[in-house]
């Protein structure tokens, strides 16, 4: 039997990494190209830089939170716009139903079935003597 032998190839240098890379046209690889993105990370990502993105990333999520909250602040005002016209057309309802029923003549007509009638004297006050 033969030994196993791992075979380790060496490393390719950036150059060759590059020149692999797919040669179709995009976005990024433009914008890889004009700003040289690559000599930058060559040593590692520099650390003097991060307290700068961390605050940047920072204030990208507080301004998408603020957005989200605007947006649905404004749901729940037109929402409550659109149940306070409700409420106002059932409050006009019941309010002319009510003075409707308040009449004179359609409380006359109510009472009827149960025997009572409109009295045709007029009221007359009573006086106590002390």
């Amino acid at each position: 039997m033969s030994e196993n032998k791992v075979r380790i190839e060496p490393e390719k240098s950036n150059e060759a990494r590059v020149k692999e890379a797919p040669k179709g046209r995009s976005i990024f690889t433009g914008l890889e190209k004009k700003l040289k993105l690559e000599s930058y990370f060559e040593e590692g990502f520099p650390m003097q830089y991060l307290p700068r993105i961390l605050f940047v990333m920072f204030l990208a999520l507080v301004y998408i939170g603020n957005t989200h909250y605007a947006e649905k602040t404004t749901r729940r005002i037109l929402h409550t716009q659109s149940e306070v016209e409700d409420l106002r057309a059932d409050f006009t309802t019941l309010k002319s139903d009510l003075m409707f029923a308040s009449k004179q003549s359609e409380v006359a007509r109510r009472v009827k079935p149960l025997g009572l009638k409109e009295s045709v004297m007029p009221p007359t006050k009573v006086e106590v003597e002390e």
